[in-house]
């Protein structure tokens, strides 16, 4: 392929890339879209309930960190999106924006423009909810968001046993109030995933002034004279070929891959590139600083009955549950797993600390095999973590993978935090109606009770991550920021950043449908409107 030109080159097509250009495009500009990773045709991506078939796949990143001495010296596993649509391709659906506090905290740390009542028009411009609307929902934007067609009856029984123990009901977790236990919304329509892919990229993928490349990996932003110029990337393997852009570069390449492709072309610590031979472009110590992410940890019952969702993924199950989706859209593969939780205040500060994602099965992780038979797990995890970690190059190839050290659990409040969390998730197993189902736990103990220091050890030899990488290009108006508030990189112009990386502290939530935020406000920006 030969060099060509575009009004914009935009780097990655997951959550906010595929946002960028559906609104650029729809605005009459010209867009080259790079995704890594194949196109996301393959069922296994529509189908909600299935999206653990797609994790350790072509389609997702095999991210992993240096052994993490706070968390028993284990290596922790982030797997990124690594096709169309990106994360919102392969994650779990769930529908969360954060709380008033969240953004109102991004403005007071010099994000100006990013408070509470300036986001929340733009997640509500986005948003197209079927049941939901003002103050706080919108009803016509790109995003579906749903409530869950299929409830499984351990997940039911979840929200019955955390009200049978003091937790409220709350029907909506992005309304007047976050805390409280129920069930999730998920960017889900008509019993098939909305990914940003099959929603927003959809919405302009026939208009020729689009070009979708997928295989194409990025290798560097090109730089002439003190602005960015386009975007150097190979395609399945071939030639390097150099993509130029009249106006700007959007990198939306995601928390673990924005900063390597800012280093790599010589944006980012300045000894740290020195030393790996990388010209520096423009020394900006925090690039692939700031690193942080939800971890969490499972509390694990047997079930009474093999009710759980083990085995319906073989035999003639599968094939009785692949048909009624296939034909009515409808049933068990409607239902994105992770269908009920909430949200504690496990401090009694007045805002909640922790969330619980619970799934009608027995899970491990991708380095742990499940515990065998029928169960529930019920995850309590951190919202607010203090600890933080660094993501820096290996080397100046731009395939060898990152050097990432997560920082996780390095400080004592998170896992005290989890302890509390583990606590309260052992209180809602043993509650009545979880007790009608559940036989008894099986992890961290079934017994009762469990002393503080046992429950944190279990923490650190057992926590793992939600995958919700955010931080490594950080958002603000001081010197060490490495965007500006309108997500301009500083020192470099026509370059910015816009996905999860530019998070100055990660939300309290769910980060999808936050970086789609993030994405459409850089649109804004691009296009001159809104501040």
């Amino acid at each position: 392929m030969t060099d060509q030109t575009f009004d914009h080159v935009v780097v990655g097509a997951g959550s906010a890339g595929c946002v960028i250009a559906q609104r650029l495009v729809q605005a009459g500009r010209s867009v080259l879209l790079l995704e890594a990773g194949p196109a996301d045709d393959t069922p296994f991506v529509r189908m909600p309930a299935t999206f653990v078939r797609v994790i350790g796949t072509e389609r997702t990143w095999p991210y992993e960190t240096e052994p993490q001495p706070a968390a028993a010296g284990r290596k922790l596993y982030v797997p990124q999106g690594r096709t169309l649509g990106g994360g919102s391709s392969v994650n779990a659906m769930v529908y969360i924006r954060g709380t008033r506090a969240d953004y109102d905290g991004w403005a007071e740390s010099g994000c100006t423009g990013w408070g509470w009542d300036q986001v929340l028009p733009v997640f509500k411009r986005a948003e197209a909810n079927q049941r939901l609307s003002e103050p706080w929902h919108g009803t016509d934007g790109l995003l579906p968001v749903s409530d869950t067609p299929f409830r499984h009856p351990l997940s039911l029984a979840f929200v019955k046993a955390a009200q049978e123990v003091g937790l409220a009901y709350n029907d909506d977790f992005n309304g007047a109030r976050q805390a409280g236990v129920g069930f999730y919304q998920t960017t889900t329509f008509n019993g098939e995933r909305g990914s940003t892919a099959a929603t927003y990229l959809a919405a302009v993928r026939r208009d020729p002034r689009l070009t979708v490349l997928t295989g194409a990996q990025a290798l560097r932003v090109l730089i002439e004279g003190g602005q960015a110029t386009g975007v150097a990337y190979r395609q399945h393997g071939a030639a390097e070929v150099s993509a130029y852009a009249r106006s700007e570069v959007i990198v939306c390449a995601g928390a673990l891959a924005s900063p390597k492709l800012l280093m790599l072309s010589g944006i980012g610590p300045g000894e740290h590139l020195r030393a790996l031979g990388i010209e520096v472009r423009r020394p900006l110590p925090s690039v692939g600083a700031n690193f942080q992410d939800h971890l969490e940890v499972g509390v694990y019952g047997r079930a009474r009955e093999p009710i759980s969702l083990l085995g319906n993924d073989k035999g003639l199950r599968a094939l009785r549950h692949g048909l009624q989706w296939s034909l009515f859209r409808t049933g068990l593969l409607t239902s994105n797993v992770v269908e009920s939780g909430g949200f504690v205040d496990t401090l009694g500060d007045g805002r909640p600390d922790l969330q619980f994602h619970v799934l009608p099965t027995l899970v491990g992780d991708v380095d742990r095999e499940p515990l065998p038979g029928h169960g529930i797990t019920i995850n309590p995890c951190f919202l607010r973590p203090r600890s933080r970690g660094t993501v820096r190059l290996r080397s100046s190839d731009p395939l060898a993978p990152i050097l990432f050290d997560g920082g996780y659990l390095g400080e004592q409040a998170d896992v005290d935090t989890l302890v509390r969390g583990v606590k309260l998730a052992r209180s809602i197993l043993r509650a009545p109606s979880l007790r009608r189902l559940v036989s008894e736990e099986i992890e961290p103990s079934p017994n009762e009770p469990l002393a503080d220091e046992a429950i944190e050890s279990y923490v650190r030899r057992r926590a793992k991550t939600v995958y919700h990488p955010v931080g490594t290009c950080r958002m603000g108006s001081d010197d060490r920021a490495v965007v500006d508030p309108q997500l301009r990189v500083h020192g470099i112009a026509r370059l910015r950043v816009a996905d999860a990386s530019v998070m100055p502290t990660i939300v309290s939530g769910n980060t999808n449908a936050p970086t789609i935020m993030i994405a459409e406000r850089c649109a804004d920006f691009v296009l001159g409107g809104g501040v």
